[in-house]
Formats: C-alpha cells, structure tokens, sequence
C-alpha cells in the first residue's frame, strides 16, 4: 500500500537548511514497527505520522519517531508537522492543535507571500533533575578542556538534556562528541543528549548550539526544539524574568538553523514557552509499505 509523504526543512527560511522532516501526512492502518522501519529508511533525525485526532476539537494526533525511537515530543517535528498540513491544504493557517504523547500541543501557522512559519507553546515547566554531571566529565564527553567549560545543568520538555555552556563558539565548533567516554559517563544518565552551547544568555541574546542525540540514532541534529524550549525555560526560570531568546544551531554541518524563543514568567512562575521558526517544502511523494506492515496483517 502506497503511503503520502512530505519533505520540510524547519527553522530555516531556504529550501536545504534548517533540520530535515519527513511527515506521512495519513498514516491509519500503520503499525508502530512499520513507523520505526519507515523512519529509518527515511533516515532524518525524525520523521512524524499523522493520524485522526482523540478530540474532534484538535486538529490532528501525531506520533514522533528518531531512527532508535519514539519520543514523546520534539520540537521541529512539531512545527513541521503543523506547518506541513497547511501547506497541503489539510489544515487553514492560524492555531493547529496537535495530540502528542506530552499532550496537546498547540501551534500558530503562518504563511505570508508563500513563506511559512510556526510556532508552538507550551505551559509547563521544564523537569529538572536533583543532579547534573560535573564539568570535568562533560569536558572529556566533549573532547573539550576543562577550562572551557562555564556551566552545566540538566533540563527537559518530554526528552531530557545535559546542557553545556562553554566560554565561546570556538568551542562550540571545537566539540567532538567521545562515544566511548559517553556510553561510560552519561548514556545510562537523566540526561543522555548533550546541548553544547555559548552566547549571552538575556533577554534579546543570542545562542550557538550543537546537540549530539546517539541514544536516538542522531549523531548530531541541526536544530533541536525541544531542548530551545528546555533552554528558554530553565533560563527564564533563573533570571525571573521573561526573555527572548535565539539560538543558532547546525552551522557546522551546513543546514544553519534559527530557532525563535520566549518564556513569559510571572512572579517567579513560568506562564508560558514559545518556540518557533520557519518551514520550507522540499519535496513529496510516496512511499510503498508491504501488506505484512500494516495493522490488518496482524489478525
């Protein structure tokens, strides 16, 4: 059976930057191993599933898959996908509600002279840990110094991550992730993906990140949403007070990527988490799943 599909590249405003996306735009009738193989052969760091939503009051329910697994929320994905259903006609522009494993995720689409954009919200805080690893550790984890390294701390929004500051881009750039080092030190840890980042971290400032996601099949991802929300939340969470901030991120591997946030706290509360972008099409068509992978076959 032939299955539709569509090819964005999010937090980009050009066609081959930003971080890649696959959306099966009808995906009833799949089995969640079809998903996972599917997802793998497309090979991007996600690739979404669209099925009818639990609430006929939302728009529609989607499943999230990495090479290695399901996540319960990601952040491009999200986007993507809502930007996607515009694009095809699916969905009108304005607030797409999306059902995912973190719940529903709201998300305002925009299109303006054939440029798209989305961005989403969320309204709970980032989860933090009792512990983080130490800077020595993810010095080594890094192939860094440990001069190099500022700050590190554990934040998540449905995936969890260690976040390292370092002194400036150059070793941003400079950072190679240790596999090794990683399966040892952080793999089996709260916060296996590593955020390696610099910048000034204030209202209006400006980040350049890296992310490296092996316990997901992602060597490193050009633009991870997730851990913006993450980062935009914990950030604002410290400063109390709310804040925008950007982040620049996939640089080094060629697909740059911009990746808009804001987090409105309120008498030292998090009232909200905004994270957005643009969504370029690339591509369509279809794509052949065997009988023996869909949900029929199973009885």
């Amino acid at each position: 059976m032939r299955y539709d599909f569509m090819i964005v590249d999010v937090f980009t405003d050009v066609a081959f930057g930003g971080n890649q996306l696959a959306v099966l735009t009808d995906a009833r009738g799949l089995t969640p191993e079809a998903m996972q193989t599917i997802t793998r052969e497309f090979d991007f760091p996600e690739t979404t599933f669209v099925l009818p939503p639990g609430n006929p009051g939302h728009t529609r329910r989607v499943r999230i898959f990495t090479p290695g697994r399901e996540l319960p929320f990601a952040g491009h994905p999200t986007v993507g996908t809502a930007c996607a259903l515009v694009m095809s006609g699916a969905s009108a522009a304005g607030e797409v509600v999306l059902e995912e494993g973190v719940g529903p995720v709201p998300v305002e689409v925009e299109e303006q002279g054939g440029k798209f954009s989305g961005r989403f919200r969320l309204e709970q805080p980032p989860e933090v840990p009792d512990r983080a690893p130490t800077a020595a550790d993810m010095a080594a984890i890094l192939s860094l110094r440990p001069d190099d390294v500022i700050d590190v701390f554990c934040a998540g929004m449905g995936v969890n991550f260690t976040f390292v500051q370092v002194r400036d881009r150059e070793a941003v750039d400079r950072s190679q992730l240790d596999l090794p080092t990683w399966s040892k030190l952080l793999a089996d840890e709260w916060g296996p993906q590593v955020h390696v980042f610099a910048g000034e971290l204030s209202d209006g400032g400006e980040v350049y990140a890296r992310m490296y996601g092996p316990k997901f099949g992602i060597p490193e991802d050009p633009a991870t949403g997730s851990a913006a929300a993450a980062l935009a939340g914990t950030i604002g969470l410290r400063a109390g007070s709310s804040l925008n901030l950007d982040i620049r991120q996939g640089v080094k591997m060629g697909r740059p990527s911009l990746i808009r946030t804001s987090s409105s706290i309120e008498g030292g509360e998090l009232k909200s988490i905004h994270v957005g972008g643009g969504c370029v099409f690339v591509a369509e068509g279809q794509i052949e799943v065997p009988e023996s992978m869909l949900e029929r076959a199973r009885g």
